[in-house]
């Protein structure tokens, strides 16, 4: 009950709204209908790029990291997509892989060597490559996910008990007028990394919500 609105990742807006019955999904960017990862590898290993899904087995026995234990892009789904390759955590090089914290975490880790691949968001990927953070000459991108649905904008349950009727509606339809013909606007979405935000609801997450059960991110 703390904050109101809140940008959520896909599997920490699961998991709020799973704590807070009622909890509405407003928005999302236009990128996050069709979200995917990247997975990456330094080109020392000799570590291939994937054509299918099966091949992710070529991972196993490898010194491989996640992001954040809790990010979608970062963790759920990737370990989802590995588990359907028939890789297991324990798989990797020790037993277990690693969990850098964060996305750009992950790239500068592999990048160094500290491990030999990882996963992570790849509009962070994008990002890193603009700034020319990232050295291409020692990292690869080995394979890319299929889509999913990830960040979105939550609202507590009772806002228009606080606020007055139609109050949620109100922030909703001011989420989805920004527009970048508005400088202040076009700033806010540049800083998120979007064209716009578009309509989201619940039924766009619940394969995030099996996922998270099913890898037991959720009970």
């Amino acid at each position: 009950g703390s904050l109101d609105l809140v940008w959520f990742g896909g599997l920490t807006g699961v998991q709020a709204r799973l704590q807070k019955p009622g909890a509405k999904v407003l928005a999302q960017r236009d990128i996050d209908k069709n979200f995917k990862s990247v997975f990456i590898a330094n080109k020392q290993t000799g570590i291939q790029t994937i054509r299918n899904i099966k091949h992710l087995e070529s991972l196993k026995g490898r010194r491989f990291t996640f992001g954040s234990e809790s990010s979608t892009s970062g963790r759920l789904m990737p370990q989802y997509f590995l588990q359907k390759a028939g890789v297991s955590l324990n798989d990797f090089k020790g037993g277990r892989p690693g969990f850098s914290g964060s996305h750009d975490a992950t790239i500068f880790l592999v990048q160094s060597g500290s491990y030999e691949a990882g996963a992570l968001n790849s509009e962070v990927w994008k990002s890193n490559i603009k700034r020319n953070r990232i050295n291409r000459s020692k990292l690869k991108v080995i394979w890319i996910t299929p889509s999913y649905a990830d960040y979105h904008w939550l609202a507590q349950p009772d806002i228009d008990k606080r606020f007055g009727r139609g109050f949620t509606n109100k922030i909703k339809k001011s989420l989805l007028s920004f527009s970048k013909k508005n400088d202040n606007q076009k700033l806010i979405l540049e800083l998120f990394g979007a064209e716009k935000f578009i309509p989201a609801n619940e039924k766009e997450y619940k394969k995030i919500e099996m996922i998270g059960r099913e890898i037991g991110k959720i009970r």
